[in-house]
Parts: C-alpha cells; sequence; structure tokens
C-alpha cells in the first residue's frame, strides 16, 4: 500500500474520524486509525464500540491531490499518527507500508516509520439494514441537537436518562432529553412522511459528536435508523452510533397544560441577569437564585445570595404579566442553558406554583420549541 496526499485535506478527514477514537478502549484495535487504498480513493476508519466514523478522501477531488500507486490496508495507532501528520514540514505526504505492517510517512526532510496492525482484524462496521430514512438540512439538526442535550443525564444510574427520545411518526420528528430536574422538547415538521413509526434512544454523547462535525456550510445530514444502530450521513462522511436500549419515560405528562401566571422576557437579557445573579449564589452551597413576579404592579426581581459574600438584587425588563404573585427559586446553571438555547427571541415563562415545574417557550412558536426546570424548596 502507498499513497500521498495533501496533507491539509487529510488533517481535516483525520481530525473528524479521530472523534470516534478512544484511548480507553477494550479492544486493543481500536485504539488505532484503519486507513484502506482503493482506485476510488483513501478511506478513513475510527471507532470506539459505540461510535464508528467513516470518511472517504476521493481520488477524483483534484483539492485532496491523492495519487494511490498501490492499493491496501492498514490500522496505525490513532494518536502517534494523528501527531505526526500534524507536524510534517511540507504541503503533502507519503506513507507505504513494508513489510511486516511498517508504515512509513514522509515529508520534505522529514521521514517516520511506525508499526501498524494487520487491517482485517479490525472489527466490520455495523450493517444498517433499514430502508427508512429522513433528511434534514444541516443547521436544522445541529440547532435541534444543542437544544436537547443539554438536558441529558450526566448519572449513569440511570442509563436510559443520558440519552435523547427520538420518536418519528408521519412527518414528525420529536426529540426529549430529561436527567429529571429538567426536559426539553423539540418538535420538526418533516417535508415527507416516514413509512414505518420509530422509537429510539440515542446516547447525548453520540449526538454531541455529530453536531461538531456539521460544519458551517450546511450539509444535509441523512439518518437512517435500524434495530439497534442509527446511521447519519453527511456528505461523504459516515457516522454510526450504537442506541440505547430500554423504555424512555413518559415524558408528555410533565409538561404542565395550565399556569396560574405567566411573564415573557428578552431571552439574552434575562440570561444576563441570570449570569450576575450566579456570580454569587455559586459561592453559595445551595446555588439557588430566587424570582419574584408582581403582575399587579408589573415588577420581576431576581435575588441572589451568598452568606460569606453578600447578595445581588436586579429588577428585570418584563411584559406579558398575567396572573398571580409568585416567589419561585431555581438552579441558575439550568436556566443558563435553557436560555441560550432560545438565542435571540422573546420568551414566555409559565408557572404554576413555587413548587411546581415551569415552562419556557418562544413566543413566536409555543408548540414546537419548550424547556421545562423543577424549582428548588428553599424552605
Amino acid at each position: 500500500m502507498k499513497f500521498t496526499i495533501n496533507r491539509t485535506a487529510f488533517i481535516k478527514e483525520l481530525n473528524n474520524v479521530s472523534r470516534a477514537i478512544s484511548s480507553k478502549t477494550t479492544i486493543p484495535i481500536l485504539t488505532g486509525l484503519k486507513l484502506v487504498a482503493s482506485e476510488v480513493g483513501l478511506t478513513l476508519t475510527g471507532s470506539d464500540a459505540d461510535i464508528s466514523i467513516e470518511t472517504i478522501l476521493h481520488a477524483n477531488n483534484p483539492d485532496n491531490q491523492l495519487a494511490v500507486e498501490s492499493m491496501g490496508a492498514i490500522v496505525l495507532p490513532a494518536r502517534f499518527f494523528s501527531d505526526i501528520v500534524k507536524r510534517l514540514p511540507e504541503d503533502n505526504l507519503t506513507l507505504a507500508v513494508t513489510e511486516g505492517f511498517q508504515t512509513e510517512i514522509t515529508s520534505g526532510n522529514a521521514s517516520f516509520t511506525i508499526n501498524g496492525l494487520d487491517a482485517n482484524n479490525y472489527p466490520h462496521l455495523p450493517e444498517i439494514d433499514g430502508t427508512d430514512s429522513i433528511t434534514l438540512a444541516g443547521n436544522v439538526f445541529k440547532e435541534l441537537i444543542n437544544q436537547t442535550v443539554i438536558a441529558v443525564s450526566t448519572q449513569e444510574s440511570r442509563p436510559i436518562l443520558t440519552g435523547v427520545h427520538f420518536t418519528l411518526s408521519g412527518n414528525e420528528l420529536m426529540a426529549v432529553a430529561t436527567d429529571s430536574h429538567r426536559l426539553s422538547q423539540r418538535r420538526i415538521t418533516l417535508p415527507e412522511s416516514a413509512s414505518t413509526d420509530h422509537d429510539v434512544i440515542i446516547p447525548g454523547k453520540s449526538l454531541v459528536e455529530l453536531s461538531r462535525m456539521i460544519g458551517d456550510d450546511n450539509p444535509d445530514v441523512e439518518m437512517r435508523l435500524s434495530e439497534n444502530q442509527v446511521l447519519f450521513t453527511i456528505g461523504d462522511r459516515l457516522f454510526y452510533s450504537r442506541l440505547l436500549e430500554g423504555n424512555y419515560p413518559d415524558t408528555s405528562r410533565l409538561i404542565p397544560t395550565e399556569s396560574t401566571t405567566t411573564v415573557e422576557f428578552d431571552a439574552h437579557a434575562l440570561l444576563s441577569s441570570i449570569e450576575r445573579a450566579s456570580l454569587l449564589s455559586h459561592e453559595s452551597r445551595n446555588n439557588v437564585v430566587k424570582l419574584t413576579l408582581d403582575p399587579a404592579g408589573k415588577t420581576a426581581t431576581i435575588f441572589g445570595n451568598s452568606p460569606d459574600v453578600g447578595n445581588v438584587e436586579e429588577e428585570l425588563a418584563a411584559s406579558g404579566f398575567e396572573g398571580e404573585s409568585l416567589e419561585i427559586s431555581f438552579n441558575p446553571d439550568y436556566m443558563k442553558d435553557a436560555l441560550r438555547s432560545f438565542g435571540q427571541t422573546v420568551i414566555r415563562i409559565a408557572f404554576t406554583s413555587a413548587l411546581r415545574p415551569f415552562t419556557l417557550v418562544p413566543t413566536e412558536d409555543q408548540t414546537n420549541f419548550i424547556q421545562l426546570i423543577t424549582p428548588v424548596r428553599t424552605f
């Protein structure tokens, strides 16, 4: 096996595939990167058994400057190989596999020889036999991921909550995540209906890595589901992830349908206020800020305090007051995550009582995106 390639193009795809490679794996060969040189081009594969990423650098793409002299395959130690490639002196590099899987990497006057492994021992990628697929614009799918993964659980005691629950029914895709303290739900109407309904749970860690692979050039993302795997296709890149097994809790009953107090805020302005209040709340053991609402006087006030440092009080710009006066406490970090997911928009917050979960929705679309936060009992 021997090929020459443009180093910049190679590093870009190397970085993408490396997202799936972990140094902590029970299968030693998975700490390596698989390279396959063929007539079509150069295929790179990385996997940690949970996530697998495959990408191809096409020989007919002039940007790759790829010339395959002899075809073949090799698995190279990913971390060392990546560090070497990034530090080579010239724009191009040549890789040649010699006897006993020894691999020579040359660029300009620099030459490295590293020990490779037999590519035949590398695990096969999952086979996705599902025929159903949905396609979304990259920016839409990236937004959906970023708006929901904030609420996945980091506690392995309930593994099912470490994923995002996707349901596909007709032309509607819904994604929900909750860690039992907060919830995020996003609904998208698809241009075409799926022929089969699906109900799957995708690990939050997989979705975070997938989001990082969706570039600003906004390529379409195709999602294809099978019994225990999901395949995302982004241009020439394939991203496989295992699915979590089990039944996700029924989250629809957690979202209140009625409220006693509602108020509207500019999301960015409220976020800034919460950030200021949390400067002090983070210094206290319980990390809580308090919001008081007085619809009659049309005032909203935020409080934060630390017994050791001091306290903060700020009157907020708010509108659309309805209902009863209220005093409620919550974790400011949950609130900040929720507010960041809305971006620059006006949001409507609906409360039922000081001890019941409250909801945040964008005023221009109150049905397709909702965040829910459970308050903190302070007495």
